[in-house]
């Protein structure tokens, strides 16, 4: 068992730093980036954009996908609703093995 005492020895795995939730002020923070970075990243831009149209599909979507008993949706609500995590745990991840650099990363941390 680790010593709890002992920083060199953590007692619970270690989670990444970009894996949590998303606040409000976050997502702020990135649209001011995005308007800001629109002419500079246009891809990016767009991405994100694809991004938040899912995550609100998912949000929207799951009260519809209840009401007319739609299981096959239930997934698809979950993932919109994961997506914004997803996208910046992905991006984290191609950032720290330098494949790809992003500029954005320290607004969602």
């Amino acid at each position: 068992m680790a010593d709890p005492s002992d920083p060199s020895k953590p007692s619970t795995p270690a989670r990444s730093p970009y894996w949590h939730h998303i606040t409000l002020a976050q997502f702020k923070r990135l649209k001011e980036w995005r308007e800001l970075q629109r002419a500079a990243h246009p891809v990016e831009c767009q991405i994100w954009e694809a991004v938040l149209t899912a995550w609100m599909m998912g949000w929207i979507g799951w009260l519809p996908a209840y009401v007319f008993e739609a299981p096959w949706a239930y997934p698809l609500c979950v993932l919109g609703l994961l997506a914004p995590r997803l996208y910046v745990y992905a991006r984290a991840r191609a950032h720290v093995s330098r494949r790809l650099r992003c500029d954005w990363l320290d607004l969602v941390a």
